[in-house]
């Protein structure tokens, strides 16, 4: 595909809240601009763990490669430093074979760890384990104070109950003796020059669509697939486990609530996680909003690349 007079292998980045239809705009801009797909949900990384992370099967995925799909086991720990390194060499790979890396997802430090230079600090195994006792001894009421002492600040921005963000933010402190927030990156001119893109919706219509989404999860069989996981140690998995949707079947087939209240778990955590996406991805200049309810939105999205194609030729030729 050619976008503004000539062939198009700059990264373009689809990103926003779940459920409002970034994988389709993505789907459609590979098709396009002869593009690849790079995913970055962080649970979509897991194998097996497919209807509770809306993953689209193989055979909707019109023939177009994608990677960062399935190569974790649900045993695995996801880290944002693991998989900086292995998607940033997939799309330095789609480049090089001439085609364009579509990056598509919400998981919000897997985005800026792929578009910004983000150098993450060494880890201790020891430290790592004296925070992790005192989650367990105490809690995540423990952890929160243990951090707000250490980092006033972290302890603001990081819920109170995101035991493993916590844990990673003490043992940052701890290591390096500054803040954590020193060893975030700066937003600046995104990897690649990528052009990002961020797909939202109206909140009563998104909040629609997450409804009929999880309705659909259960049809298709979410909770047959959780316990299918069980087998494949989805309880030792620490990160795993702890997915919206998977952490609230696992706590009714452990008898905690029913069913009902399962999926309406689910529907209040996925809510949340919207309200965090939004904060997160709208602090961003670098994106451009588009309204995933747009029966235009592919042709609004090729025009932004063509036009911002268009400044980037011109600035080269000045």
């Amino acid at each position: 595909m050619v976008a503004g007079g000539r062939a198009v292998t700059t990264p373009v980045a689809v990103i926003g809240p779940t459920a409002t239809g970034k994988s389709d705009l993505a789907l459609d801009l590979a098709e396009r601009l002869d593009g690849e797909i790079v995913n970055i949900d962080a649970m979509q990384l897991y194998r097996g763990m497919d209807i509770g992370t809306a993953k689209l099967p193989l055979a909707q995925r019109r023939g177009i490669p994608h990677h960062q799909l399935d190569v974790l086991d649900v045993t695995e720990t996801a880290t944002v430093a693991s998989y900086q390194a292995a998607a940033v060499a997939d799309v330095e790979a789609i480049r090089a074979r001439g085609r364009t890396p579509v990056i598509v997802g919400g998981s919000m430090m897997y985005v800026q760890a792929m578009l910004d230079e983000w150098d993450f600090p060494a880890t201790d195994p020891a430290v790592r384990a004296r925070w992790e006792a005192v989650l367990a001894d105490g809690g995540v009421t423990a952890l929160h104070a243990a951090l707000r002492d250490a980092d006033p600040v972290a302890a603001q921005t990081i819920l109170p109950t995101d035991a493993r963000r916590m844990v990673r933010a003490l043992e940052v402190v701890e290591l390096t003796g500054r803040p954590f927030a020193a060893s975030q990156p700066q937003i600046g001119e995104p990897r690649w020059g990528t052009v990002v893109l961020g797909v939202d919706r109206d909140t009563a219509e998104l909040d629609d669509r997450i409804a009929r989404r999880t309705d659909l999860m259960f049809a298709q069989g979410l909770v047959d697939e959780v316990r299918g996981l069980l087998d494949h140690g989805l309880r030792d998995g620490q990160t795993a486990r702890r997915a919206i949707g998977y952490a609230q079947v696992l706590a009714y087939l452990d008898g905690e609530y029913d069913l009902d209240h399962a999926r309406e778990r689910i529907l209040i955590g996925t809510r949340r996680y919207v309200r965090r996406q939004r904060s997160w991805f709208r602090r961003d200049p670098r994106v451009r909003w588009l309204d995933g309810a747009d029966p235009a939105l592919c042709a609004t999205a090729l025009a932004h690349l063509a036009s911002r194609t268009t400044a980037h030729e011109k600035r080269d030729s000045q």
